[in-house]
């Protein structure tokens, strides 16, 4: 007998439900993974070299269990039922895509499926309100999301694997972002285990760069959420507020899974009436980071040189678009899930709707971010943006995050000169800020 494990954003061979699932069969065990040509010419380089570098270490695992990683090419609908197993086992997912693919996947095969929830700790449907509905407002969700238990895996090891290659791991344009694999996963959380008491002091400072950094192994899989969630624990503040964010990621998860039009759509169908501005040359500056708002530009620049991005600052360059330059979220929201490393549909929508005002959130529409009180505040010495925005790097803390505010001789002291060096502000925050309120209480009226 011979079943076959489809690996998708699980990859990983510890804590996996699919995997323990096929392997305590007793049958020989086909490890695969689809190279599915829509997810991957709709990922950034950035994404897809981390997704190669998670894959040759997911291979390298199985070589050392006697196993090869079998890699085939196509439409999983058609790539995988040539596939001989006798079951197939796998990890659900919960993005409109996925869901319409697995749909028409299980009508394919003619074999038995096996299905599974791995990739986040409560999957979506399993924390309600008291009415049996899915919450739409975080904080009760968080509450019952509290009260449940969380997954548990006996793992087990195949008495057999499948040798079989097919095509092999996909090449890599260049090094990734970060090492891959689930042993460089557990690496990483272990190396943030030492830091994350102080997690509420640290975690809004780009300049520190103190995140977990774990945004990618969750995306793929290449660690448990239950399980980082277990070892961090909420003993502490900052252990509590850190397992408050996989909340929000089981949250966001919900949200698509009961809402796929979230993708395209307010989740608030008022909001679908604002009248956003199309301005291209505006959005070329914010996402080239020239908009001569230094905190903004040092975020968009590091998304271009890295594909990621710290939290606070995407949430600072994300309000920027939206109630600055009054650009229509969802050209954000694209922009950044093609080049973050760990772009996640359901997080991405999420995350963009929250700070245009548009989810899932009680009243957060006049919530503007003002990009110079958060750079002084977040970034204050500058050192976040001298690293992205090297222009900069000889100006004075005092005068760095406003440079448009400084004498022109302070300036030229650090070596720059406004509309030559560095771009003058492309948008006057104060005057923007009540062309967004304006639009957004037509759009709330009716207008």
């Amino acid at each position: 007998m011979t079943v076959g494990v489809w690996f998708r954003r699980d990859l990983r061979l510890a804590e996996n439900p699919a995997w323990a699932a096929a392997a305590a069969t007793g049958a020989t065990v086909v490890a695969c993974f689809v190279v599915d040509p829509h997810l991957w010419s709709s990922s950034g380089a950035h994404r897809r070299d981390q997704l190669v570098a998670h894959l040759q270490a997911l291979d390298t695992e199985l070589q050392e269990q006697g196993g090869r990683l079998r890699v085939v090419h196509g439409d999983p609908v058609r790539a995988l039922p040539p596939v001989e197993v006798d079951a197939w086992y796998w990890n659900d997912d919960y993005s409109p895509y996925a869901t319409r693919r697995d749909a028409a996947i299980e009508e394919s095969l003619t074999t038995a499926v096996h299905r599974f929830d791995g990739c986040v700790v409560q999957p979506p449907g399993t924390v309600l309100t008291k009415a049996g509905t899915p919450p739409k407002v975080f904080t009760p969700y968080y509450r019952r999301w509290q009260q449940l238990p969380m997954p548990t895996v006996a793992d087990t090891a195949p008495t057999s694997l499948s040798s079989e290659r097919g095509e092999g791991v996909p090449d890599a344009q260049r090094p990734p972002l970060m090492d891959g694999g689930e042993r460089a996963a557990q690496s990483r959380l272990t190396v943030f285990l030492e830091r994350v008491d102080d997690y509420p002091e640290t975690r809004d400072r780009p300049d520190l760069d103190e995140t977990s950094r774990l945004s990618a192994d969750l995306k793929f899989g290449t660690i448990a959420p239950w399980d980082v969630a277990r070892r961090v624990g909420t003993e502490t503040e900052g252990r509590a507020a850190f397992v408050r964010q996989l909340c929000w990621r089981d949250f966001y998860a919900n949200i698509i899974a009961d809402n796929p039009h979230t993708v395209t759509r307010a989740l608030r169908p008022e909001y679908d009436r604002i009248e956003w501005i199309d301005d291209d040359e505006a959005f070329d500056a914010w996402r080239n980071g020239q908009t001569g708002y230094p905190i903004v530009d040092a975020g968009m620049r590091q998304l271009l040189g890295e594909g990621w991005m710290h939290n606070r600052v995407r949430m600072i360059t994300a309000s920027f678009l939206v109630k600055d330059l009054l650009i229509d979220w969802r050209r954000g929201e694209r922009h950044f899930r093609d080049l973050l490393v760990d772009g996640d549909l359901a997080q991405n929508v999420g995350n963009w709707q929250w700070v245009a005002g548009t989810g899932a959130d009680a009243a957060p529409y006049f919530r503007i971010f003002n990009p110079v009180s958060q750079g002084r505040k977040f970034d204050p010495a500058g050192d976040y943006v001298r690293r992205w925005v090297p222009e900069l790097a000889g100006v004075d803390a005092a005068i760095i995050h406003a440079p448009w505010e400084a004498a022109p001789l302070d300036l030229a002291a650090g070596g720059v000169t406004l509309g030559v060096d560095y771009p003058d502000p492309i948008i006057d925050h104060g005057f923007a800020r009540e062309r967004t309120l304006a639009a957004y209480e037509a759009a709330r009226s009716g207008g």
